[in-house]
């Protein structure tokens, strides 16, 4: 059975369920460290902590990255991990006197908690929404009728207009794409770029393959589309948050290996050294557990404060300024609006040439904190982010240092460089280091030279970005010419996200020129004298 399934089953040919939809998120520690701390949940207040420690004042900017980078890892994260929100069990977090929050109480639905035998003695477990694979179920879909609903059923294409832009679906007012929770314009343009890849592979293999039909152009542009994804995220956005030397050199290892191009294609018979020609290509393996993504690698990927508050759009030809708008204006259903009234080359480079946020304490983006839904609910989301990894049984930030090996932290100097944050975490956690949760340590962490975000949440982040390669037989075991063709291997060698940017939106060729990296500034256009 080559190519991908809809749900991400039949991965594993021996164990057809592991990795796919419904199935429990793992975890990196022993079970007997992840049980839930219930009679500490509220303490101290989600709601203190996010507005004493995670309010933005002014906005803290990410000078190495432009604000694709930011939409990338939410891009990303669609397609990796969703837990079940529960319809009949909240949490309520008391709203203390003098807050602005205008309500006595601010009530977040549980997660759903995965069914476990009678008698089970073990932590709460959930279930994924997504498959576990790194299958762009984000575009494609995980649910068989989304998957159907995306495609055109010619020529193995996906759903676009002929204005270029996604299909809107008339239930949710926003586009219509495989997973459009939390929609926003920058999902908006990245899963339009990638729908558009998808049809351009589908156009180059039904020319080189006349008598295959819709179904098996789709799949073989959907496995390559897939990996092209994988590959900019392991080799082009890393690198880009992470401009370390040698983190540089480790993913691309990860990736390539260590060889030459031209020598890998000469040892590919010989030698599957993973050092050598890297994870892809060698063969899978689930190191003793079976593979699923982790709750603490959901953990690891709260990366809000990427995400400003104010945007400014302009030409793509001329570089003036075109409309500002605020987070909210471009978010939910006011996103296909803004697609319709600009081009998406001028979105794309008005995303290339300003910044994120930094991942750090006081950058938390104030619409986020101050959050209402299309359906109406309202959330701090910045005081969920922290409930819920106490509700999930994610260590706080000490006992999360010492599972990963590292030494815990000794005292608050330790923790950050910072004075004023010093003396606002001790007050916040009543002078209990141990009470300091995971995401405000790691956004209080000294970073190191070359880091964008904690180095603690780093060890999480590479550890499962190299077993999703590796247990993943589409990038291992299957990732060969007799299943990707000799086409999709050479695309997958030379394509970049400069490659994919270029193709579809030739316009932004000169504010591209000289740069290396897609996720690093672009060149401003300024008009003619």
């Amino acid at each position: 059975r080559a190519g991908r399934s809809v749900d991400g089953s039949f991965n594993d040919l021996h164990v057809p369920t592991m990795g796919a939809m419904g199935r429990r998120f793992g975890r990196n520690f022993a079970l007997e460290h992840v049980f839930p701390d219930t009679p500490n949940l509220l303490a101290p207040s989600p709601r203190t902590v996010s507005l004493e420690l995670m309010t933005r004042g002014t906005f803290q900017p990410a000078t190495v990255l432009n604000l694709l980078a930011a939409a990338w890892i939410q891009f990303m994260v669609l397609d990796w991990f969703v837990h079940k929100r529960s319809k009949t069990q909240s949490i309520r977090i008391p709203i203390q006197p003098g807050d602005a929050w205008g309500a006595p109480e601010m009530k977040v639905p549980r997660t759903e908690v995965d069914p476990a035998p009678a008698g089970s003695k073990r932590p709460p477990a959930y279930a994924n929404q997504n498959s576990h694979w790194w299958d762009s179920s984000q575009v494609y879909g995980c649910d068989k009728d989304i998957a159907e609903k995306v495609r055109s059923k010619i020529g193995g294409k996906l759903r676009i207009e002929p204005t270029g832009l996604l299909p809107i679906d008339p239930e949710t007012g926003v586009h219509f794409s495989g997973f459009t929770d939390n929609w926003w314009i920058g999902l908006a343009m990245l899963h339009t770029l990638f729908t558009l890849e998808h049809n351009y592979l589908c156009d180059l293999l039904a020319h080189q393959h006349p008598n295959w039909n819709d179904d098996q152009i789709y799949q073989k542009a959907k496995l390559i589309n897939s990996a092209l994804m994988a590959k900019i995220h392991t080799v082009e956005w890393t690198p880009a948050i992470v401009w370390n030397p040698v983190i540089k050199s480790a993913m691309n290892v990860n990736w390539y290996g260590l060889a030459s191009e031209e020598a890998q294609d000469l040892l590919k018979f010989i030698d599957k050294s993973e050092l050598l020609g890297g994870i892809v290509g060698s063969e899978a393996a689930h190191h003793a557990a079976p593979y699923s993504l982790t709750e603490e690698f959901v953990a690891v990927y709260r990366m809000h404060p990427l995400m400003p508050d104010d945007f400014a759009f302009h030409s793509v030809h001329t570089g003036a300024l075109l409309e500002k708008r605020e987070l909210n204006e471009i978010a939910g259903k006011h996103t296909p609006a803004i697609a319709e009234r600009l081009t998406m080359s001028d979105l794309f480079y008005s995303f290339g040439t300003c910044h994120p946020g930094a991942i750090t304490l006081h950058n938390y983006p104030r619409h986020l904190q101050n959050l209402t839904r299309d359906d109406g609910e309202r959330l701090d989301l910045a005081a969920v982010d922290i409930l819920r990894d106490r509700e999930r049984g994610v260590p706080r930030y000490n006992q999360f240092r010492r599972l990963l090996r590292k030494d815990p932290v000794k005292s608050f100097d330790e923790l950050t460089a910072n004075r004023e944050w010093r003396d606002q975490i001790k007050r916040v956690y009543g002078g209990d280091l141990e009470k300091v949760d995971l995401m405000t340590g790691l956004y209080a962490e000294p970073l190191p030279d070359g880091f964008g975000f904690s180095e603690t949440a780093f060890r999480i982040f590479i550890l499962m970005a190299s077993r999703r390669h590796k247990s993943d037989r589409s990038f291992t075991d299957d990732y060969r010419a007799e299943i990707y063709t000799e086409f999709g291997l050479d695309y997958l060698k030379k394509t970049s996200m400069l490659d994919v940017l270029k193709r579809h939106y030739p316009q932004l060729a000169p504010a591209l020129a000289g740069v290396d990296n897609a996720f690093h500034p672009w060149k401003p256009i300024t008009a003619p004298v």
